[in-house]
């Protein structure tokens, strides 16, 4: 589907309607594509379990859940 810069502006949700029902849109200023909308496509990239570790993080010793981690980090700010 092609639509203009205007019909952005006026008819967004429509746009993101039909985004949803997985078409494409193709946004046009003065004639030309310049954007397209598309579908984001829901995946865990990293597959990782809630609170698991990853990245710098995932061979430090110290922190074996983040959560409980940031939990202890942010307890100093609260407890005044």
């Amino acid at each position: 589907m092609r639509a203009t810069a205007k019909d952005l502006r006026f008819h967004s949700t429509e746009l993101l309607n039909t985004v949803k029902r997985g078409e494409e849109v193709i946004i046009t200023y003065r004639g030309k594509a310049c954007a397209k909308l598309v579908p984001i496509e829901e995946d865990n990239e990293h597959n990782l379990a809630p609170g698991e570790l990853f990245g710098i993080w995932k061979d430090n010793d110290q922190v074996k859940n983040v959560e409980d981690y940031v939990r202890n980090i942010r307890k100093g700010r609260f407890n005044n």
